[in-house]
Order: structure tokens, then sequence, then C-alpha cells
């Protein structure tokens, strides 16, 4: 090997695992000590805009309290997720609520504050449609675990046409 080709490689490997250990200073899980961070609760209440479109309130005063009310339910539902699957949605959360990965895994460029319903919805559908199968169960896993928790709601009941149990 020369001698200029060394240093190449040894001046690239350092910028990597440079690169690398900064972004592992920079990362934070999405969940700690069982609570989502500020971070993630940003993630989340544009997510479940974008999944619950049609479904929340117009209001913005409504809008609002049902988002914070669902974060409610969302963290309720992690806190019963099983330690290992707990830390799993903790590190999807976390790398969601960092720039390269909202950019990587869910397509949506702008910070999430910024984003508008529709640039998160085509993320997620770029998610559902992706060739990567990491992405395609990250979208899988975000979507059911939004609606399957904002639909376990007795008041959200009717927009699935769902009468409730019927009596026995």
């Amino acid at each position: 090997m020369q001698r200029r080709t060394f240093l190449r490689l040894g001046l690239g490997s350092a910028l990597v695992l440079g690169a690398l250990g900064a972004g592992l200073t920079w990362w934070r899980p999405g969940l700690e000590h069982g609570r989502f961070t500020s971070a993630t609760r940003r993630v989340l209440v544009r997510l479940c805009e974008a999944v619950l479109e049609g479904n929340l309130p117009e209001a913005p005063m409504a809008r609002e309290a049902a988002l914070q009310a669902q974060i409610v339910r969302l963290e309720a539902f992690a806190a019963g997720l099983p330690a290992a699957t707990r830390d799993e949605l903790g590190q999807l959360l976390g790398l969601l609520a960092l720039p390269p990965g909202r950019r990587w895994l869910a397509g949506v460029a702008p910070d999430w504050a910024e984003a508008s319903v529709a640039q998160v919805q085509k993320g997620l559908q770029d998610m559902r449609l992706s060739s990567l199968a990491v992405r395609r169960q990250a979208y899988h896993a975000l979507r059911d675990m939004i609606n399957g928790t904002y639909f376990s709601e007795p008041a959200h009941w009717p927009a699935l046409g769902y009468p409730g149990p019927a009596d026995l």
C-alpha cells in the first residue's frame, strides 16, 4: 500500500469514527424513565396529526386537547410494553427526533415542528412503500400504535362505525 493511500484511509476512518462518536453523544432515546422526552413528544404530535387527519377536531383548542390526550394514551401504551419492546420503541423515537433519522427514516426534511401534515403524510407513505424492511416496519409500528391507542377510546368508536360491545 502506498503511503498516500494509507494516509487517506487513516484520515477517512478518523472522520467517520469522529462523526459516529459525535452522533452517539447527540442521540438520546425517546423514552426516559418511562416518559417521552420533549423531542419525542414533538415527533409524536406531528405523526398523530398526519395519521389521524380527518379524525381530530378542527377547532385549534379542541385539536390541541385531543393531541395531548393522545400523547397520554401513547405513553400509557408504551409503559405497558415489555422492557425490550419499550427500549426498541424508545430507540426508534429517539432516532426520529434527530435530523438525520427524520430525513432518512421518515423522509421528512423540515424539523418536526415546521413540517406540514402533507409533508409528514408523504414521508409516511414513502416509509410504507420503501424497499427497506426497517422503514416499512417502523411505519407499521407507528401507524398501528397511533391508531390503536386513539381508537381504544370509546368516544372515538363512532368514527369507526363501532357501536360498542353488545350487551349480553
